[in-house]
């Protein structure tokens, strides 16, 4: 069986869509690369999280990635010094542009800054409310209900939870490591199945001595499995922007290497056509190499 590989490229910030999603999805045409987008609908609001100055590991991160390139000065101020900028009333053509193009899409959030720094202290109505806002932007978008999300920063809990299967979601794709489940949380084994991301993001390598850049490539490839389906999350505002030259290298990497790229919707499918063969796990939070703070996984 061959190598399989799916991409699960998150879209943050007004910029991101503009730039960094019409990149990609040029990137992913041109390599024949199926891609699922998930997209921030709401007000970009990047400039508020600088409140994450106080999580462990932060300004090392902040060191390594060069942010401010990356994002711009421009987004690094939304929310704060400057108005939030409504991702999906000013970018709706580019998002159905995706769509048209054959790519698969889905939710992120409606307000990346307010899920990925505050969900955990949300009420369930709260997290509904959310949730609701951007099923509500993705159906005047598209004509039609999402049939995945995958939340920000890989912030997840029993809310959230109860919310993605009050939605009637096909997937979800919340969590870092391990292979495909059901997510069980406090004894509550919630219905929609998780497929998480299982490779590190590049962001959590960049900067690293252990990685230098001609290194980076490489290390995906031996990362990559053959005994379950390999799944990476890529960021528009990163690999579509500036570290744009990696991720081409690393799609021709990977057709060399003879990789069969597939899609996360299909990938559901499939695991659900036997759903007595998708186990059931605990998810939890706990920290994972390079990246600040706690995201959501599997218990070990």
């Amino acid at each position: 069986m061959p190598v399989r590989l799916a991409l699960k490229i998150d879209v943050d910030t007004d910029r991101g869509t503009r730039i960094g999603v019409p990149n990609m999805a040029a990137d992913c045409r041109e390599s024949g690369v199926p891609a699922c987008f998930l997209f921030s609908l709401g007000p970009d609001q990047t400039g508020r999280a600088i409140t994450r100055i106080f999580r462990p590991g932060f300004f090392k991160k902040v060191s390594r990635t060069s942010v401010v390139s990356m994002y711009g000065v421009r987004t690094l101020l939304n929310g704060t010094l400057l108005p939030a900028p409504h991702i999906g009333r000013r970018n709706a053509a580019t998002l159905r542009a995706v769509r048209d193009a054959g790519f698969e899409v889905g939710i992120h959030c409606n307000n990346h800054y307010r899920w990925q720094d505050h969900v955990h202290r949300m009420s369930l109505d709260e997290v509904r409310a959310e949730f609701a806002a951007a099923r509500a932007e993705f159906r005047r978008i598209f004509g039609c209900e999402t049939q995945t999300a995958g939340a920000p920063g890989w912030q997840s809990n029993e809310r959230s939870r109860a919310v993605y299967d009050e939605a009637g979601l096909l997937y979800a794709s919340d969590t870092r490591n391990g292979g495909p489940f059901f997510p069980r949380i406090d004894g509550r084994v919630f219905d929609t199945i998780e497929i998480p991301s299982t490779l590190p993001t590049l962001d959590e390598l960049l900067g690293r001595p252990e990685y230098p850049g001609d290194r980076i490539v490489p290390h995906y490839l031996s990362l990559l499995r053959e005994d379950r389906a390999n799944v990476l999350t890529v960021h528009a505002e990163i690999e579509g922007m500036g570290r744009r030259d990696l991720f081409r290298e690393l799609l021709r990497a990977c057709a060399g290497r003879g990789v069969q790229f597939i899609r996360l919707d299909d990938l559901a499918r499939d695991l659900l056509a036997d759903r007595a063969a998708v186990p059931v796990l605990d998810q939890v939070l706990a920290p994972i190499d390079g990246r600040s703070g706690l995201v959501a996984t599997q218990a070990v």
